[in-house]
């Protein structure tokens, strides 16, 4: 049997006050919003972790120099990535073509906004990747995507996407199309970017691991 070996790769911007999440900066304060942030990252490590699908990789921007991503990577163990310049659909290809190079025969590339993705999900995508379908999408409310899973690379499914738009979702659902490509796509989910995200984490519950009063945890 074809040894499988995959990869998680989690893009993050490098914890900066006042520059990151800036959405909710008109109803928490810089340092809250900042501490929210790094613990959002922790939380999808742990996650991709734990879902036991692949090597986990952090890749970083504008680089991987931030103390935070040095102590992510002592801490868990993993092994950190740069992030090249341009928009966010190169970023994505060039780190998912760049797994591909280095022998993996499958990639999920997630964010760190989407607290409710789970481990099953990663191993759901895992799953459907190596039986039959080429990709693997878990839609966002927003009309995004917070799982892109592949087993082979297009440039077309990132180039002239709009993203950040409500349209990326289906944008690339037809291209995905246009490829003749098997997709599957996994539950809906909802991300973190809006203060009224903020109330709907608190009324759901579940993450304590947000809550205002709660040091930051590198305990994997």
């Amino acid at each position: 049997m074809k040894d499988i070996h995959g990869s998680i790769l989690v893009f993050a911007k490098a914890p900066i006050s006042g520059k990151v999440k800036t959405r909710l900066l008109s109803s928490m304060q810089p340092e809250r919003v900042l501490s929210l942030y790094k613990n959002l990252i922790l939380h999808t490590l742990k996650i991709a972790i734990g879902a036991n699908v692949g090597s986990v990789e952090l890749w970083c921007a504008p680089s991987t120099d931030h103390p935070f991503f040095q102590q992510c990577e002592e801490i868990f163990q993993i092994s950190l990535f740069c992030q090249p310049p341009g928009d966010l659909g190169k970023r994505m290809f060039y780190a998912i073509n760049d797994a591909f190079k280095r022998g993996r025969s499958f990639v999920c590339l997630i964010g760190t906004d989407c607290p409710s993705l789970t481990p099953e999900d990663l191993r759901e995508a895992k799953e459907s990747l190596t039986r039959g379908y080429q990709a693997v999408l878990s839609p966002a409310e927003d009309g995004g995507y917070v799982l892109i899973g592949l087993n082979q690379s297009h440039p077309a499914l990132f180039e002239g996407i709009s993203w950040g738009g409500p349209t990326v979702l289906q944008e690339t659902r037809e291209r995905l199309r246009g490829l003749g490509w098997r997709w599957r796509e996994l539950s809906c989910k909802w991300d973190i970017d809006r203060p009224e995200d903020m109330e709907r984490l608190k009324r759901e519950g579940g993450y304590d691991f947000l809550s205002e009063d709660k040091p930051i945890s590198f305990i994997p």
